[in-house]
């Protein structure tokens, strides 16, 4: 974990009552909980393009594909 910056954050009540419930839960701190569920917004809203690279694996067994087609793979263009 990297360093870790203080900081304050106003929830609705039912926000706040979700949160400590997971936290609780899972026998974490409240800010470990919060800082989970946004590093898996982030990873989901940000690192699916991460594995865009393996999806052109095999293309050229392809007939049809061609080098001219990577930009597609990879960037979802066209």
């Amino acid at each position: 974990m990297g360093t870790l910056h203080r900081t304050q954050v106003l929830l609705e009540d039912w926000h706040y009552k979700y949160l400590k419930g997971v936290a609780e839960r899972s026998d974490r701190s409240l800010s470990e909980t919060l800082r989970g569920i946004l590093s898996e917004h982030i990873n989901k809203e940000h690192g699916a393009g991460k594995n865009r690279l393996g999806e052109i694996a095999g293309i050229g067994a392809d007939e049809e594909a061609s080098g001219r087609d990577h930009d597609n793979w990879l960037y979802r263009k066209g």
